[in-house]
Formats: C-alpha cells, structure tokens, sequence
C-alpha cells in the first residue's frame, strides 16, 4: 500500500524532479506513438523545468508546484502545478482565458499510474485553489490518453480544436469553477 505525502518542491527536488519530467514526459510521447518527435519531446521537458523553476524564485507567486512523494522512500512520484494560462490557451480562445490560471504538469511517474495519485494532487489542488481565493481555472490536452482522463473527470471539453495537432490529434480545453469541483477520485 502507498504511503503517500502531497507537498511543496524544494530546491533540493530538483534535479530528481527534472528527471521526472524526462521520465513522464518520454513515456507519455511514447504511449501516444510520439517518439519520433524528439525535438517536442525535449521542449515539453525544458518548459517544465521552466515552470519549475518560477515557482521555486517566486515562493510559488508565478507557479506552484505540489509534488506527490511516497513516503517509504521520499521518491517523487506525482506533479502538479498551477499558474497563467499558456498562450496557447489564450490564442485558441479569442483571449477568453486571459487571466484565468491553469492547472498543468499533473504527471505521474508510469509505474504509479491508476493508483489516484493524480486525483489526489487534483484535490488538493482545488483546495488550494480556493483557499487563495481562486474561482476558476482551465487546464487543456493534446494527449489521447489524458483527454479520456479530463473528459471523465471534467466532462466534454469547453473549446475542441479539431486536427489541432494533425489529421485526428486533437487538442481539448477546459474551464470549470473552482467551487463547483467536488472531490473526485
């Protein structure tokens, strides 16, 4: 059984936190027949890393980061951050989203998977949320795998962009209140 402690990155997490995104990230592009896209790869990587290290100068004022360790042995296993809606997400919808933060980088390392680790960081998430007196926010995908998870979570997306990424590569975006999240699992 997990024995599992949702808390905030430290300096010292991250290099082992900069592996875990190469280990999440590659995965992810892998199971979705991606691996060719080295390059994607690599940037994905870097803008996590980047996100990182924002929150970790700004004591979580430009991102914030919770990470899911498990307890037995203080492995990161789960991430999860939030911050300003990627410009992506603005552009798609005629700057609708300007303004609303993002909830992204919710990555769980392989061998965790289908274990509630996401929903749990997704929890406490809403959580906080909240209790900075955020209302809403929005979190999007490009990844099949993940969409399936966000569209059983969240329901339909609010904005599809059809052949976003290619002949039947969609990319989904969300915006939900806050407040109306219950606890999901």
């Amino acid at each position: 059984m997990l024995n599992i402690e949702v808390r905030r990155p430290r300096i010292e997490d991250r290099d082992e936190l900069h592996q875990f995104f190469r280990t999440v990230v590659t995965d992810t592009f892998r199971k979705e027949g991606l691996s060719a896209l080295v390059a994607d790869i690599e940037n994905e990587i870097e803008s996590k890393k980047q996100y990182l290290q924002y929150d970790l100068d700004s004591n979580g004022k430009e991102r914030y980061f919770l990470i899911a360790c498990d307890k037995n042995d203080n492995k990161i296993i789960g991430s999860i951050e939030h911050g300003p809606a990627s410009s992506l997400m603005i552009n798609c919808t005629n700057g609708r989203l300007k303004g609303v933060p993002e909830i992204g980088t919710v990555f769980v390392l392989p061998d965790f998977q289908r274990r509630g680790i996401g929903s749990l960081l997704l929890n406490v998430m809403f959580l906080t949320l909240l209790n900075r007196g955020i209302n809403e926010f929005c979190l999007d995908s490009g990844y099949k795998t993940a969409q399936k998870i966000w569209k059983k979570k969240f329901g339909a997306p609010d904005y599809l962009l059809k052949n976003y990424w290619g002949e039947g590569q969609d990319h989904m975006i969300w915006k939900r209140r806050t407040a109306d999240m219950q606890i999901i699992f």
